[in-house]
């Protein structure tokens, strides 16, 4: 009787018995790329501090506090070629407690949290340690010995100028970093402003990890969403299990969680999110104080928005028609894939037809229209490599 292959442990023991079953299509380069976390996974085994073999041998586990060094992984291809799903495999097969999973920007928001905190702690006597980058490094390094990120990508100069400190202090403490990304390290902040100063980063990463290229010939995330509801009417169960259906294929039944946009000095809250997609409802975003600005700063974070439960918008809903005029602009003109929810089809949603808001909802309408068809998928597409 043949064994029944162990993918607990190998990202590729999974690919292909996921592809022997049709749920996958074969993939060279896919199999290539997971033998490289199979790599890590081995090395992270090997890592650990060896089980007691006698009463005292807890002891001797004890003493050793760093992981000895493991060669991370940055995989960097097109997009829709599965690096997500490689990722996913990989993080629950990882050999560790102390693990964590992050959206890039999450990460780097967070450590400006940190940093902003300790600075505080400085500033009222707490503590006297001047650089806060050391001990930022520490308790992160104390939740997270193995750091895993999503869509790596540098855009801002704030971020950049702290990531050659930050990951020279989390190398050096142990630290195993794997992560995913649409550009080669050497094309991180390229063309960005001092970026001479941010060099030395790249020149840290790939001392610490491996590069590997992922191009598999097909665009799967292309396939997989061509055929997927983006306007769905009207509300109701059928339509919130479509938007269900619809949000589980886009993430790959990943998990959302909630986020956060920083705004200068407050944050944009997000009651789910993946990755770069997004999902609100109508109430987030039109519902509340939010403008222009603000739906800019999610489209830059986001490229898949998911917006439900749009009711129909009478007279009394004026101030929420104008910020859904607003959203669908911004959205538009940044080349988001939308998702909507709605009580009606695009151009019954505005009630009265009247003023200002009558025909700029003319323009939203045709845009939420266009927002639906091939050419604006395939526009996103090249927008959001």
């Amino acid at each position: 009787m043949e064994a029944i292959p162990d993918y607990t442990h190998s990202v590729v023991e999974e690919l292909k018995v996921k592809t022997a079953a049709g749920s996958l299509t074969p993939d060279r380069s896919q199999l290539g790329v997971a033998a490289k976390l199979d790599r890590v996974l081995g090395d992270l085994r090997e890592a650990r501090p060896a089980r007691k073999q006698s009463a005292l041998g807890w002891l001797f586990a004890k003493g050793s506090t760093r992981p000895s060094k493991v060669r991370g992984l940055y995989i960097h291809g097109s997009v829709g070629r599965g690096k997500t799903m490689l990722m996913e495999m990989f993080f629950k097969k990882a050999a560790t407690d102390k693990k964590r999973r992050v959206h890039f920007h999450e990460f780097m928001a967070d450590v400006h949290g940190r940093v902003h905190e300790h600075r505080m702690r400085l500033k009222s006597g707490q503590t006297k340690q001047v650089d806060p980058i050391p001990p930022v490094a520490a308790e992160i390094y104390a939740e997270a010995e193995l750091l895993c990120f999503d869509e790596f990508s540098v855009t801002d100069i704030t971020d950049a100028m702290i990531l050659a400190r930050l990951f020279n202090e989390l190398f050096s403490l142990g630290c195993v970093l794997v992560v995913t990304s649409n550009v080669a390290p050497e094309n991180l902040y390229k063309d960005g402003l001092n970026r001479g100063l941010f060099l030395p980063f790249i020149d840290l990463l790939q001392q610490h990890v491996e590069t590997v290229s992922l191009e598999s010939p097909t665009d799967y995330r292309m396939e997989k969403l061509a055929n997927l509801p983006v306007y769905v009417t009207p509300l109701g169960p059928q339509a919130d299990a479509a938007m269900e259906a619809t949000w589980h294929q886009v993430t790959d039944g990943e998990r959302g969680m909630p986020s956060e946009v920083p705004r200068k000095g407050r944050v944009i809250k997000v009651p789910s999110a993946v990755g770069r997609a997004a999902r609100f409802r109508f109430a987030d975003l039109c519902e509340r104080p939010l403008g222009a600005a603000d739906y800019l700063a999610i489209a830059e974070r986001f490229d898949s928005i998911f917006v439900e439960q749009i009711p129909q918008l009478g007279p009394e809903k004026r101030n929420e028609t104008k910020r859904f005029i607003n959203l669908v602009d911004t959205l538009y003109d940044n080349a988001v894939r939308l998702y909507v929810s709605a009580a009606a089809a695009p151009d019954d949603l505005l009630t009265e037809r009247r003023g200002t808001e009558g025909f700029e909802f003319d323009r939203t309408v045709s845009r939420l229209f266009e927002m639906r068809s091939a050419d604006y998928a395939a526009v996103h597409a090249q927008r959001h490599p």
